[in-house]
């Protein structure tokens, strides 16, 4: 049986509870345990595949199709393992599963109820990694502790706490310790009544992480412990971090990994091997070389909406030992009279996914300038949806050519809803999810990437490149190099005699990790970085001389 750990949060969200539950993991990993990390979120809708990215962040897809919260994708990143479906569960998973099962008649005329009915479902789905072979399965709690809607989590845990043995349950909640400059003072009030708070619906924490913008003094500590009724060490600094891959290490110099550990009474463990996490950070913090990235979107006010981007660009970048500045561009506001000056001090352009009409034409605007100005561009999903269009009005000269999700009347459907999705009138969980196997051109840049001509992606779309086109956008340049061997689907366009110039159906961010960075921002920084070199030279004629 694994031995379980529960992270829940108080005081205030956003507190990083993702990054602190990861980063345990990653220690345990480290320390050659197999870990897993599970998150349970309160809302009710049964995934975010339906939530505005204002609403929520990014919608993470994993490799069987599963729509979870983007905090799977930090778990991914840090432990360099897929989760699935099993990892993220919501209220109105739980709600639907009981309910379901109160229809077929499972519970024998009884009446349903959040206690027992309710909470045994939660405790099942938390115990259910359990049984697949791990050592540890840590769940994080979405919310805050006093929220309404947490509640029936809170309540199992509390169960959970009773039922398993002593040494196989623990809680670490995390929580602040805010600094108020005024007094200059660290105030541990609100740490005191989420703690109480919490131990009023029967969990005790076992362990208790502090963000805080300044150093814990031992005075705070004890304070802490004493009013929280946990010993001295079990009150863990997380101090602001300049990067989130610093956590990991900030956390086993607090001794968390070992603390959690000796709770858990397990012995079995190694001294942890963290040399490929610190040669990365190595990297990151002491680059030799710098780009400017345009990350063309239309959610660009909320930057949890493009996470995994974001990541997959730190990533890329410590592999070419190169500071990836990233330039938020809103594709509302670019036109073809301001694109020069919006775009023109940019090293690479990045058109980001998105669904609707909006901001539309200010995408196809910046694919146009990338194009024609040979300036390093990557496509994502609707970024490349966006270049095919491009492509078909200014070199095919099809002027009115459109993705039918925009525009259901265009005479060239370039982008064209896939077969499979026309009788689909539900929304949620019914488009194109997971991974499915693409077949790559030899002799393209794709296969220069990839350095293979099979691979395997992850996507989440309705709509497609219109194979009726496909001839002629070959025969003006545009290559498809890369296709689903079963329905032909388009995955991959490119334009030879350009740069970098490459668009893909799929979602590379979702499989960049910190061990094994995405291939395709790992040579798109490459294509950005020589970019700069060649302007450099370009400006310095003694430079221009040395290397004719």
């Amino acid at each position: 049986m694994a031995k379980f750990i529960f992270v829940t949060g108080g005081v205030t969200s956003s507190l990083g509870k993702g990054i602190i539950a990861a980063s345990l993991a990653k220690l345990l990993q480290a320390r050659g345990l197999k870990v897993t990390i599970q998150k349970f979120d309160p809302y009710i809708n049964v995934d975010p595949g339906t939530l505005n990215p204002y609403e929520h962040g990014e919608c993470y897809v994993t490799e069987d199709g599963a729509e979870t919260d983007l905090d799977l994708g930090h778990y991914e990143r840090f432990l360099n393992i897929y989760t699935s479906q099993a990892n993220n569960v919501t209220t109105g998973r739980i709600y639907q599963t009981v309910i379901n099962k109160e229809r077929e008649g499972a519970y024998l005329g009884k009446t349903v109820q959040v206690v027992p009915h309710i909470t045994d479902e939660i405790k099942r789905r938390m115990l259910l990694l359990g049984n697949k072979g791990y050592d540890v399965v840590i769940t994080e709690l979405g919310g805050t502790v006093g929220d309404i809607e947490s509640l029936p989590f809170i309540e199992a845990v509390r169960q959970l706490q009773w039922e398993l043995p002593e040494e196989d349950c623990l809680v670490v909640h995390l929580t602040l310790i805010p600094y108020l400059r005024a007094a200059k003072e660290l105030k541990t009030k609100p740490t005191q009544h989420s703690v109480r708070m919490l131990s009023q619906e029967g969990v005790h924490p076992d362990i208790i992480v502090c963000r805080t913008e300044e150093q814990l003094s031992p005075e705070i500590r004890k304070k802490v412990a004493l009013f929280c009724n946990v010993k001295p060490e079990a009150v863990i600094e997380a101090a602001d971090a300049p990067t989130i891959y610093e956590v990991p290490l900030a956390m086993m110099r607090e001794k968390l990994d070992l603390i959690c550990l000796r709770k858990l009474k397990i012995t079995n463990y190694a001294d942890p091997d963290l040399t490929k996490w610190k040669e990365f950070l190595d990297k990151l913090k002491y680059p030799k070389a710098k780009v400017t990235i345009g990350l063309i979107g239309k959610y660009i006010e909320l930057q949890d909406a493009y996470k995994s981007i974001l990541e997959a660009f730190v990533h890329a970048g410590a592999v070419n030992e190169c500071k990836v500045n990233i330039v938020n561009v809103h594709s509302e506001f670019i036109t073809e009279e301001n694109v020069a000056e919006k775009l023109g001090n940019l090293d690479g352009l990045l058109v980001a996914p998105g669904f609707g009409l909006r901001g539309i034409e200010g995408k196809i605007t910046a694919v146009k300038y990338a194009r024609e100005k040979g300036l390093p561009f990557f496509g994502i999903c609707l970024g490349m949806q966006m270049s095919v269009i491009e492509f078909a009005r200014n070199v095919l000269n099809l002027k009115d050519a459109h993705s039918t999700e925009m525009n259901e009347k265009t005479p060239d459907p370039v982008i064209d809803l896939m077969e499979t999705q026309k009788e689909v009138t539900a929304k949620g969980g019914t488009m194109r999810l997971g991974s499915y196997p693409c077949e790559i051109k030899k002799g393209t840049l794709a296969e220069t990437i990839y350095g293979s001509t099979e691979i395997t992606e992850r996507h989440r779309h309705r709509w497609e490149f219109n194979n009726a086109y496909l001839e002629k956008f070959e025969q003006a340049g545009m290559v498809a190099s890369g296709k689903n061997p079963e329905t032909g689907l388009v995955e991959i366009v490119e334009l030879p005699n350009h740069p970098f110039f490459i668009g893909v159906q799929y979602h590379p961010e979702l499989k960049s990790t910190v061990e094994n960075p995405h291939p395709l921002f790992v040579h798109f920084i490459k294509a950005a970085k020589e970019s700069v070199e060649k302007k450099e030279v370009s400006k310095t004629p003694h430079l221009q001389s040395e290397m004719i």
